[in-house]
């Protein structure tokens, strides 16, 4: 039968290897690996690295660095070498040494694109879906100075009125598009007349603009959208599936499928609900 894995009563076997990782999905996590092995195969480290790595890992296993016995045993129940152990081990310093060599230089052009889109606010919002209360409400607040907090708690139909109304801080990316757009051209403190957006009507008043910056955990979380956009197109590029003999059969009844938005394909109108 030649070499296979044994687990409970399933065997995993040189013909059933490719259903199972399909059925499992484990072939993307699988080519993952094998893509970031060969894009890191060639960075070095110091000793001073690998020796804080190898600390780093003997803690975290609970292994006597000087134990030969007991990582032996452990080389063992893992199907590693020591060879292997060390690829492991050094993984983490070679992959950060990867991102910051391809990914930095691209940092701050990558930040600047996406710096409008970083950008933070706080605001203050009333939503309802009664066109003549948001006129009322935005009248009371504008002309007779009363206090949106308030009124917002008295009136939002939304989760803000527990808030009195105000939101964030939030990136600008986070509340719906129509009023991320308006709270950009606002000015601060000034109350927005109301602005039918989806099935609301909505009273916007902006307290807040916080621009971003580019400190280090900003750098931090762009470097790996950067690296992460890289990965998904690695993936795309280069896993590849040679099929044969391989159908799919699908039962034949009138159930619709579900559309490409997650709704099922038929007459039925699903009102959107502005996120806020």
């Amino acid at each position: 039968m030649g070499s296979y894995i044994e687990i409970g009563d399933y065997k995993i076997t040189e013909e059933n290897v490719f259903s199972i990782l399909a059925q499992k999905q484990i072939v993307i996590p699988l080519a993952t690996e094998i893509i970031l092995d060969s894009a890191i195969a060639h960075i070095e480290c110091s000793p001073e690295e690998k020796n804080m790595a190898y600390q780093q890992f003997f803690n975290q296993m609970k292994i006597a660095p000087n134990d030969k016995q007991q990582l032996k045993a452990w080389l063992e129940r893992n199907y590693l070498t020591p060879e292997d152990l060390e690829n492991r081990v050094l993984r983490g310093i070679k992959l950060d040494k990867f991102k910051e060599k391809t990914f930095g230089p691209q940092l701050e052009s990558y930040y600047l694109r996406r710096k409008r889109e970083l950008d933070r606010v706080i605001y203050s919002l009333i939503r309802t879906t009664n066109v003549g209360q948001a006129q009322e409400l935005f009248f009371r607040i504008q002309d007779d100075g009363q206090d949106f907090a308030t009124l917002a708690r008295e009136f939002s139909q939304g989760s803000e009125a527990k808030t009195g109304g105000v939101v964030g801080p939030v990136e600008l990316t986070v509340p719906h598009p129509q009023i991320a757009q308006l709270l950009m051209t606002a000015q601060q403190g000034k109350v927005l007349a109301p602005v039918r957006i989806g099935e609301w009507v909505v009273i916007l008043r902006l307290e807040r603009y916080i621009p971003a910056q580019l400190d280090m955990n900003t750098a931090r979380r762009l470097m790996e959208e950067l690296f992460n956009n890289w990965l998904n197109k690695e993936i795309q590029n280069q896993v590849k599936f040679h099929l044969e003999n391989f159908t799919i059969s699908l039962p034949d009844d009138d159930t619709s499928p579900p559309s490409m938005n997650g709704h099922s394909q038929n007459n039925q109108v699903i009102p959107h609900t502005p996120s806020t």
